[in-house]
């Protein structure tokens, strides 16, 4: 990658995201084990797993960290696993571990999982961090590492988070976006400083944020109009605004007011407009789903116009049309493309032929989604046991989570 960076922190997220990816170990899937449980004596040869896994309790979103994973369930409980070499799992140890756990039990909206840290927004709209704090991503006023979640300010407007390697942004219901941690790079859109905020900073005056993805050393938010806005470090042109080199408050990314969402990876933003599919920045694994170098304005991936949702960190992309079909592309070493290889991608690959991926997913070195049933697949690297099937095994196919209640 060009451009200067912070050798320390890029050290550590590249050690992080390559703790990851591979696919968890097949399960039966549910329709299945409906048809076992039915067959009289066939019942019998029913594993303790597959029963469990009939039994789980639906997932409503999942997040992949560094090298943990955390999944909301459809009763508002959370559950994460895999590395916890911070704290990052919140169940109050450093204790990795590679089946999921609950947290607490507190009910959450939605959680995301930096390299090292997560934080995740409650029922009651208050906001909790917890794991790695050394540069203030925590938001709790100090650099002090918490293996349990801590309550973010005493706000209970916020909407949605995002976490980012060393950084945190929010976005509250009034519609203003808020980030603190690391700022070397200008990533908190404040300004060049301060160069560590340990509590949140409100960005710009703008009351109509819809949603905020943080990269390595950069960030981007949709607003209501559906215009697109990034900032932070452009080392290959992962801010859209066509130039390389640092932008220190929002710059609007291109004229167009038909952005739905974007997702910001390790060095390389994707967006989808009105169900066409475009990425910008370091292309090195392929992660803008074209052929080439890196681009400093959006390209478009292809002609299809049915994309509903992307996602990806890291130097992997994924996406989910409008009929249910998951695609991925990029960085593959660790099987997190989903395709049965360890090849990197420089088009969107289909993973398998399932038409029931919901696009509740994430992406870095291993890779998670959710189907329309409620079911939890991952796949990738796993040797942080953030697959969740009890093993360090890497897969690079789907398999199903078992999350037990």
């Amino acid at each position: 990658m060009s451009g200067y960076q912070d050798g320390r922190l890029r050290t550590r997220w590249r050690r992080a995201t390559r703790l990851l990816a591979a696919a968890a170990a097949m399960v039966t899937g549910s329709a299945g084990l409906a048809v076992v449980l039915t067959t009289g004596s066939a019942a019998a040869g029913v594993s303790p797993a597959q029963r469990a896994a009939l039994a789980a309790p639906a997932v409503t979103s999942v997040t992949a960290g560094g090298a943990h994973t955390c999944a909301v369930l459809a009763d508002g409980g959370l559950s994460c696993w895999g590395s916890n070499y911070s704290g990052q799992l919140g169940d109050g140890t450093t204790t990795n571990r590679s089946t999921p756990a609950r947290v607490g039990t507190a009910t959450w909206l939605g959680v995301d999982a930096g390299s090292g840290h997560t934080c995740g927004v409650q029922t009651d709209g208050t906001l909790w961090c917890w794991g790695s704090n050394y540069r203030g991503q925590l938001g709790d006023g100090t650099t002090t590492s918490r293996r349990t979640p801590v309550r973010v300010g005493t706000a209970t407007t916020w909407a949605r988070v995002s976490a980012g390697p060393a950084h945190t942004c929010a976005v509250r219901t009034d519609g203003t976006l808020w980030c603190w941690g690391f700022n070397r790079t200008s990533q908190l859109g404040v300004g060049p400083s301060p160069y560590v905020a340990t509590t949140p900073l409100q960005v710009g005056t703008a009351t109509n944020w819809a949603s905020v993805t943080t990269g390595f050393a950069h960030t981007c938010g949709v607003r209501t109009d559906g215009t697109l806005w990034c900032w932070g470090y452009s080392s290959d042109g992962q801010l859209g605004l066509g130039a390389l080199g640092s932008q220190t408050t929002p710059a609007q990314v291109g004229t167009a007011t038909t952005w739905t969402g974007v997702t910001a990876g390790y060095a390389h933003t994707c967006g989808v407009r009105s169900g066409t599919l475009w990425c910008w920045g370091e292309n090195g694994y392929g992660q803008l789903g074209v052929s080439g170098s890196f681009q400093t304005t959006p390209v478009q991936v292809d002609a299809t116009t049915t994309w509903s949702r992307v996602g990806g960190s890291g130097d992997t992309s994924c996406a989910v049309r409008t009929d249910g079909s998951l695609w991925c592309w990029g960085r593959n070493t660790t099987g997190q493309v989903g395709d049965g290889t360890t090849t990197h991608r420089f088009t969107p690959t289909r993973v398998g032929a399932a038409t029931v991926w919901t696009g509740g997913f994430d992406v870095t070195d291993h890779n998670c989604d959710v189907r329309t049933d409620g079911s939890l697949w991952c796949w990738g690297d796993n040797s942080g046991g953030q697959l969740g099937d009890g093993t360090t095994t890497q897969r690079s196919t789907p398999a199903q989570v078992t999350l037990l209640g």
